[in-house]
């Protein structure tokens, strides 16, 4: 499992409404172009983002479904990648003084990424992490605070 904190130095609240916004994580997660709601329930557990992955020619779309949510706390996903499988994603928020400690925990369900899931991996996808959470922190200190 790869599992990487991160601080960001606005509240709870703060990074939550950047959660919800599921027209946003084309921004933050490493290997996406673009990202959209299916439906305007998001994060409700069940609803879905649609997004697009890949890099230089090769594209693919997916979908990453919400399977529990702890408003203002925790979002589990599953992402759903038809040549790759799925992964079991985990955000979880906690308050840090003023700031939030966000951590995410992923690992891979389905498919050769679920078969062929080994220490080479992990590190590939602490890599990745590494690089979404500052990419998130980075969003999330720039959005404007909610009055």
């Amino acid at each position: 499992m790869a599992v990487r904190p991160i601080l960001i130095r606005r509240p709870p609240q703060d990074v939550w409404r950047v959660l919800c916004d599921g027209r946003t994580y084309a921004r933050w997660v490493v290997g996406t172009t673009g990202s959209r709601p299916l439906d305007d329930r998001w994060p409700a557990e069940g609803s879905a983002i649609r997004y697009t992955a890949g890099a230089g020619p090769l594209r693919f779309s997916g979908r990453t479904v919400v399977r529990r949510c702890e408003p203002g706390k925790l979002l589990e996903l599953e992402a759903q990648s038809r040549p790759l499988g799925s992964a079991r994603i985990a955000i979880d928020v906690r308050p840090w003084g003023e700031n939030t400690l966000v951590i995410i925990d992923e690992h891979p369900l389905t498919g050769p990424g679920g078969r062929m899931h080994n220490r080479l991996s992990e590190a590939v996808l602490q890599l990745r992490h590494r690089r979404m959470l500052k990419n998130f922190a980075r969003l999330v200190e720039e959005t404007p605070t909610a009055e």
